[in-house]
This record gives C-alpha cells, sequence and structure tokens, in this order.
C-alpha cells in the first residue's frame, strides 16, 4: 500500500515559560490530524483566524518548527528523522513554502532573477540548464526570465513578485507546496488570478497544495478539502463546499457570518477583475 504523500498524525506544539507568558504553557497546535494522498494532487485549505495556529502547523510542516507532540510524515518518512545536509535537500525539492508578503520574501538590493538562479543551483535535480530551469518555472506562472532579468524587487508590483515567488517555488518540481496566505499582501483585483494559478498547478503539474488562509471567499473558490481551526485546534473538517455551504461548529457558523458569502465575495472580486481589464484595453 502506497504511503500518503502527507501524514498529520495528532500533532502538537506547545511553547512554555517566558517572561511574556508569565511561566504559563500556550498550545499553538493542540492535536490536529489530517492526511494528502499520494496519488491525487489536491488543494487543502487550513483556515482560521490570526493566532489559531494555523501558521505554526505551516512550520511545523516545512521543517522549520519541530512538533511537541505527534508525527508528521512525509512519504512515510518522519520528519523528524530528516537530520542530515543531503536529506534536507531531498526533502526540500519536494516541499516547497509560499510566504505570506513577497517584498519581505526578497533582499530589496538583490535582483530577482539571482534568487532564481540561486535556487535552481541548489535545488535542481535534472540535466536541465540553470536558466532553462528557471525560465520554465516563470512561464508556469505566466512570466518569462526576459520581463524579470536584472530587475530588483521594487521595479516589479505585488502580483508580479508574487508570481516570481510561485516560479521559485515550483523550480525544483516539488510534489507540495504550502502557501501562507499567498493573497494577502496582493491588491483584489489581482486574488483571483493567483488563485486560478493555484488551480492550474494542482490540475496541470499535478502539485498539492496546503493552502493557509482566513479568507474564505478563495477558499470556496479552490479548495477540495479543509480544516478550520480555533485556538490551535480544528472545529471542523471535509470536502469544502460542504464545510463552507453548511457548517456545523458554532465558530465555523461564527465566521461565515462576519464576511460576505464565499460564493458572493469571490464574485465581486471576479467583477473586479473584469473590471480592471477592460480599463487597460
Amino acid at each position: 500500500m502506497t504511503a500518503p504523500l502527507l501524514d498529520v498524525a495528532d500533532v502538537s506544539r506547545v511553547y512554555r515559560g517566558g517572561v511574556l507568558l508569565a511561566g504559563r504553557s500556550v498550545h499553538a497546535v493542540d492535536g490536529v490530524s489530517f492526511t494528502l494522498p499520494a496519488d491525487t494532487p489536491e488543494i487543502f485549505t487550513v483556515i482560521g483566524e490570526s493566532g489559531s495556529g494555523k501558521t505554526t502547523l505551516a512550520r511545523m510542516i516545512l521543517k522549520l518548527v519541530a512538533p511537541s507532540g505527534g508525527v508528521i510524515r512525509f512519504r512515510g518518512r518522519d520528519l523528524v528523522a530528516i537530520r542530515h545536509r543531503r536529506e534536507r535537500l531531498a526533502f526540500m525539492q519536494q516541499v516547497q513554502p509560499i510566504f505570506q508578503n513577497p517584498f519581505e520574501a526578497f533582499n530589496p538590493l538583490k535582483r530577482v532573477d539571482r534568487y532564481l538562479f540561486a535556487t535552481a543551483r541548489c535545488l535542481s535535480k535534472g540535466p536541465a540548464s540553470h536558466e532553462a530551469l528557471v525560465d520554465r518555472a516563470l512561464g508556469q506562472v505566466g512570466l518569462s526570465l526576459q520581463e524579470v532579468h536584472r530587475r530588483f524587487p521594487h521595479e516589479l508590483s505585488g502580483g508580479q513578485l508574487q508570481r516570481v515567488a510561485i516560479a521559485r517555488a515550483l523550480i525544483p518540481a516539488p510534489a507540495l507546496i504550502i502557501a501562507d496566505e499567498p493573497v494577502s499582501m496582493v491588491d483584489a483585483s489581482l486574488r483571483a488570478s493567483i488563485v486560478n494559478l493555484f488551480r492550474a498547478l494542482r490540475d496541470d503539474l499535478r502539485v498539492s497544495i496546503i493552502y493557509i488562509t482566513h479568507d474564505l471567499a478563495t477558499a470556496y473558490a479552490i479548495s477540495d478539502r479543509l480544516i478550520i481551526m480555533r485556538q490551535g485546534r480544528v472545529v471542523e473538517a471535509g470536502a469544502a463546499r460542504s464545510v463552507l455551504d453548511h457548517p456545523q461548529h458554532a465558530y465555523s457558523i461564527e465566521l461565515k457570518s462576519s464576511v460576505l458569502s464565499p460564493e458572493a465575495a469571490f464574485a465581486a472580486r471576479e467583477r473586479a477583475t473584469t473590471a480592471v481589464s477592460m480599463v487597460g484595453r
């Protein structure tokens, strides 16, 4: 039997003591479990407000933070057992992050293409040239190497820079991308294009995506399955449309009622995108 692509089993993260915590323990993540199948790529969404534990969960999956309890396995391998440099590089080839703010992901004093070529040198797996790998990845997000060559971050728009960040993640041809609030710093008129790009990555490149967000509208538009987190715990889980159309937990109901309905909000953003494109003609 094939092992799941990712198996998160009863995972917790506890922060203890310190002056700010007055000696108390804080459960940032508390007993979270889910799996991603190996043979069917999907967009699995983690929804929660600030402080819900969703970013801590992402950092544990990326091996940036160690779990206090439970086990995270990637293709059957416990992440704790991945210690040596060669093993860590192999893991990074397969699991790539996309962070919230693209302007913080790139040093403003360094040209953007320098990051892309560094990723290709460190993480590429095949015989293709670094330039070919970078250009292919940029093409997959609707850009080209010519467009970003020798340009600094401030010379690109927020939408372009986030696409560059996505291209950087695609260079090693990963099986899993962890996208932490990837559209929250992008103008509302561009969010739909980024969301549509994630759908294309799933369908065309067969990349699974863990999409972390507080935005129900984009979650409704692209998610296959989801979990809703509150104070480190999962309060609801299931097929995305089913959970968001008919939430059962009191917090999920409150979360939905506090914003536009997902369909209405996403339709509004689609209309905004259309309006912007019409103005530009």
